[in-house]
């Protein structure tokens, strides 16, 4: 099969390469999918600078989600048969014609669905779901405050906590990305640039939760309009990772601070957040109330044009690799 590799191990986007692999097999509890469209996303960046090594087990390169078609069944498979539909959440290896990955860390693609919008949804939706909803506990009629926001997960949380009846803060960099932000329904939507993001949230109303992908930058404001019983999600640190926190302010609102990633999950832990996430998540998807834009697509042989577009920073949505 062909795949993409990274020439040295570690590099700049032009160190991917198209290059030829053995095709994987599917073993026990496993399926094979043959890959119509891998999603791009930033630990996959972090990865290939040599950040962000593959936890233990791991497929082999690039690639956390892909949509395509099962084309072999592993023994003790029953869920799945050859041809079904699929988009799935994987360890990596994405960025293939084949991908093997574990049968219940796959989801079936919704009826008339394009695998390019498939591809786009295993990451961010498992992600915000084990974010905003399991960890951070977000209700109907309550207020998310969301960093970031044109991103992949971004654009996600948007959609995901509309349909789920809260309101959302949205901060993204620029006066076009906030536009994009309020068109996907955000309540309220602040370019970052602009003075006194703390008083317009405040004359919001304050937030009852924040889903934070900027880190140091943005600590002091968070913990500023938070509410009591504020929930603060930390799931990654593109500002930094070290910020100087009130613990006093902490405890008198009583907020609760916590963080995490999803690839390292254990997978029996991934398949119990695939299978809440189909019964809970998946008829948002279906009933179009979940569809993160897709900002660009980029044939496989391109994978570095496709990183480069991703590290330029100026995209709203997700950006997908056709294979």
């Amino acid at each position: 099969m062909k795949a993409i590799d990274i020439d040295g191990g570690s590099g700049p986007a032009e160190a991917l390469r198209l290059v030829e692999r053995p095709d994987p097999v599917a073993g026990p509890g496993e399926i094979r999918i043959r890959v119509k469209v891998a999603g791009i996303n930033r630990p996959d960046l972090l990865q290939r600078r040599g950040l962000y090594p593959a936890p233990p087990g791991a497929p082999e390169g690039l690639g956390l989600e892909v949509a395509g078609e099962v084309d072999q069944v592993g023994e003790g498979v029953t869920r799945w048969v050859i041809g079904d539909r699929v988009c799935a959440l994987l360890g990596g290896g994405g960025y293939a014609e084949l991908a093997v990955v574990d049968a219940r860390h796959a989801l079936p693609m919704p009826e008339g669905m394009e695998f390019v919008q498939a591809a786009a949804l295993p990451e961010t939706v498992c992600t915000v779901f084990a974010n905003v909803f399991e960890a951070g506990g977000l209700k109907a009629g309550e207020t998310l405050l969301i960093h970031g926001a044109t991103s992949g997960i971004g654009v996600t949380a948007i959609q995901m906590a509309k349909a789920a009846g809260a309101r959302v803060i949205a901060t993204s960099r620029g006066a076009a990305k906030a536009e994009a932000a309020q068109a996907l329904g955000a309540d309220l939507s602040l370019d970052a640039k602009t003075n006194n993001l703390q008083g317009q949230i405040a004359a919001f109303g304050g937030v009852d939760m924040v889903l934070d992908m900027v880190g140091a930058d943005y600590a002091a404001l968070n913990q500023a309009v938070l509410n009591r019983f504020g929930r603060w999600v930390v799931i990654a640190t593109l500002s930094g990772a070290r910020a100087e926190i009130d613990l006093a302010g902490l405890m008198m609102k009583r907020i609760i601070l916590t963080g995490s990633t999803l690839r390292a999950r254990p997978a029996d832990e991934k398949a119990r957040l695939i299978a809440a996430v189909e019964a809970k998540a998946w008829p948002w998807v279906g009933s179009g109330q979940v569809r993160p834009p897709v900002e660009a697509t980029f044939a496989l042989a391109d994978a570095a044009a496709a990183h480069l577009r991703l590290e330029a920073g100026d995209h709203v949505g997700k950006i997908v690799l056709t294979v």
